[in-house]
């Protein structure tokens, strides 16, 4: 009874049962016409009427053949969509899930195996979802902690007679907050998810572009973009770590629009040092910067570019660079429509 509730079992009924409807169909009509005619009758009975009848004029070897392959056409399609559906609906439930943890159960209907496979995918979803709370809780007693003690160390700080000592350790201590600042936000972006949503990215790029422009920074746009389906917090996450990236070691940007059937790129690219091609992929690792950017003017802490490239492959879009005609660094943010 257990192997009867199976795939297996269903997709061997319906091609058994495909078999013999082919063959059954093809034995009633060789029986039918199939014979070979018999001898020519004495004279005395050639008008009596006990000849089989002729085998249709359509007739002939090609008409079972016929019936047999439209047979197992017909069975091999209910049986493709048959092993197919509960495959298709787990993908689906995979997709749902990169994009949202908090998607939907899988169905825990059909066959044993589709059952199995779908209470395992609920249990791993589960399991995902309680350790992601987990870590939540983990980051705010971390990020509780921590800002306690820093906050009663600037305070004694202050209480320091020598000047130069007490700016220097000041500093020291305010990067090790912009530290802890720049690795809880690192952190709230992994765990976070957003659903895809409608984007205006034109008139997000622009309303940010007039942000820096109020703050004094020279950027331009240009370019235009349809909406399409996207992140938004996740978008919006990406073109300020690259907008602020350019804006810090360069003081200027220009930002390009790039739209096309299947992605929108968003150039943004400016005329400082650039990056040497040999370390384009290391600056997109956790932590990293470039020697000649550790200093407390340009600040910093290695962690813009890997949470903007995080945030645009969980869209399943990329950042790349490349470098600006004359000299500086071009950064290119492409997501798939």
């Amino acid at each position: 009874m257990r192997r009867a509730d199976s795939v297996f079992a269903r997709l061997f009924g319906v091609f058994l049962l495909a078999i013999l409807l082919a063959h059954a169909l093809a034995f009633i009509w060789f029986n039918q016409y199939g014979h070979p005619r018999p001898p020519p009758p004495p004279p005395n009975m050639e008008h009596r009427e006990h000849m089989r009848p002729p085998p249709p004029s359509f007739g002939g070897p090609l008409i079972p053949l016929a019936f047999q392959l439209l047979t197992l056409i017909v069975a091999a399609w209910f049986a493709a969509r048959l092993l197919c559906r509960p495959i298709q609906q787990l993908s689906d439930a995979a997709e749902r899930l990169s994009n949202d943890l908090d998607s939907p159960p899988l169905p825990e209907t059909g066959p044993r195996e589709t059952r199995q496979a779908a209470y395992a995918f609920n249990l791993m979803q589960q399991r995902i979802r309680q350790q992601m709370q987990q870590r939540g809780r983990m980051l705010a007693a971390v990020s509780h902690d921590l800002r306690t003690p820093l906050a009663r160390l600037k305070l004694r700080i202050e209480q320091i007679s020598d000047p130069h000592l007490c700016t220097r350790m000041g500093q020291d201590l305010d990067e090790m907050i912009r530290m802890l600042d720049a690795t809880l936000s690192y952190l709230h972006e992994q765990r976070n998810s957003e659903a895809l949503q409608w984007l205006d990215l034109q008139a997000l790029v622009e309303s940010m572009a007039e942000d820096a422009q109020d703050r004094g920074a020279d950027v331009t746009v240009s370019g235009n973009c349809l909406p399409f389906h996207a992140q938004p917090m996740a978008v919006r996450s990406c073109v300020s770590n690259l907008l602020e990236n350019a804006l810090r070691y360069a003081g200027h940007a220009e930002i390009e629009l790039h739209d096309n059937r299947q992605h929108v790129e968003i150039w943004l690219r400016d005329h400082g040092q650039g990056i040497a091609p040999e370390q384009r992929e290391a600056v997109f690792e956790a932590f990293f910067r470039i020697e000649g950017s550790r200093n407390r003017s340009s600040g910093g802490v290695g962690l813009g570019l890997t949470i903007a490239r995080e945030a645009a492959r969980r869209q399943g879009g990329d950042i790349t660079l490349e470098t600006t005609p004359g000299s500086g660094l071009t950064a290119i943010l492409r997501l798939p429509r």
